[in-house]
């Protein structure tokens, strides 16, 4: 693994006016296979004073070639690759300090990384293909699911560095009557967790009563707030938690079917009033692709079935720009933290960085 070595970004052009004219994104090289998931981290260094210290922001990547990488999120160029697993790699994640890196994987197990350096710290062990994860607001806990249908919690202080086999303080099956696979997990904050799942519902979990305890061999379940009925007909492919504005509303977009729904998440959990919009897309999302939200709001981009990108108003759904490039279905987008660019990542192995 590569160390990182701090350098100066070059300061960001204005936001380019809607345009129709074809643009040339940075092609990002690498990885052999489809990607799975992209991830944008900005942190800055606060240890000056008044907080003048550099910002940077980082771009990881999850990939079917078992090999996440990690990389400057302005110019793509490489940083490093984290080396381990034995199966696919679903999910690749940053701690919000960029210290610690998470993956889930198609090897049955999720693994935490020292960011910096590349090495493995511990082990999850699961007993089933790992699809996602995400590390709580303070880095002390990490969320994972999957194709076992249960929504797990790690106390990563409880891990020890070299531990293959660290236990969950927590466990959350979804249902009891069938068999779900949970393709998304977020922390909405330190005591709520959403699980997006393959029956077409978001599930809001309150962990807060059970943090700190040892599940050992017993099956101990978090309390089940509510959920959000998105779509019964289609597995939930992607989900995104934003913060919008001066007053960071939390507005949670969700990509199923054929469709993008976005949700106030002020609003009661599973109230009609919790659905902002819903907008049809041209395209599907039944076996990969996914959206993201503008930092502003204002629109969103979304991919899936097909080659191209586009983006869209968010008030209307209104078609504003599409950009073709890739040469296989877009599997994985995200806005960058400033929304001056955003990242694709696509079925034929590459990933694009694009501007706005």
């Amino acid at each position: 693994f590569k160390k990182m070595v701090a350098k100066t970004a070059p300061a960001p052009a204005p936001a380019a006016q809607m345009t129709s004219s074809r643009q040339i994104p940075i092609v990002c090289p690498g990885h052999t296979r489809p990607l799975a998931e992209l991830q944008f981290c900005r942190i800055s260094d606060d240890t000056k004073e008044n907080g003048t210290g550099e910002s940077r922001t980082f771009l990881v990547s999850a990939c079917h070639d078992k090999k996440p990488m990690l990389r400057d999120g302005h110019t793509g160029d490489w940083i490093g690759t984290f080396s381990g697993h034995k199966g696919a790699v679903w999910s690749c994640r940053l701690d919000p300090r960029a210290n610690l890196a998470g993956t889930a994987s198609g090897d049955f197990s999720a693994r935490v990384w020292d960011a910096i350096t590349g090495k493995p710290l511990f082990g999850l062990p699961h007993k089933h293909i790992v699809k996602t994860l995400d590390f709580s607001g303070d880095s002390k806990m990490l969320a994972t699911g999957g194709h076992e249908g249960i929504l797990r919690v790690y106390a990563l202080e409880k891990c020890e560095i070299g531990d293959e086999d660290c236990k969950e303080v927590l466990r959350m099956n979804q249902r009891d009557d069938m068999k779900v696979t949970i393709s998304k997990c977020l922390w909405l904050d330190e005591k709520t967790l959403l699980a997006a799942c393959s029956d077409g519902f978001v599930r809001f979990w309150d962990v807060s009563s059970c943090l700190g305890n040892d599940v050992g061999g017993n099956s101990m379940e978090g309390k089940l707030l509510g959920t959000i009925t998105v779509d019964t007909k289609s597995e939930l492919r992607d989900m995104e938690l934003s913060r919008i504005g001066d007053t960071k509303a939390p507005i949670l977009t969700v990509a199923a079917g054929n469709k993008v729904y976005f949700y106030d998440l002020n609003q009661t959990i599973g109230s009609e009033k919790s659905l902002l919009k819903s907008h049809t897309m041209p395209i599907h999302f039944r076996n990969e692709g996914g959206a993201s939200l503008h930092p502003n709001g204002k629109k969103f981009i979304a991919g899936g079935s097909d080659l191209w990108v586009r983006i869209f108003d968010f008030e209307t759904g209104e078609q504003l720009e599409c950009h073709k490039g890739h040469h296989g279905p877009i599997r994985c987008l995200r806005f960058a933290p400033d929304g001056l660019a955003f990242a694709t990542g696509s079925e034929d192995g590459t990933i694009r960085l694009w501007k706005m």
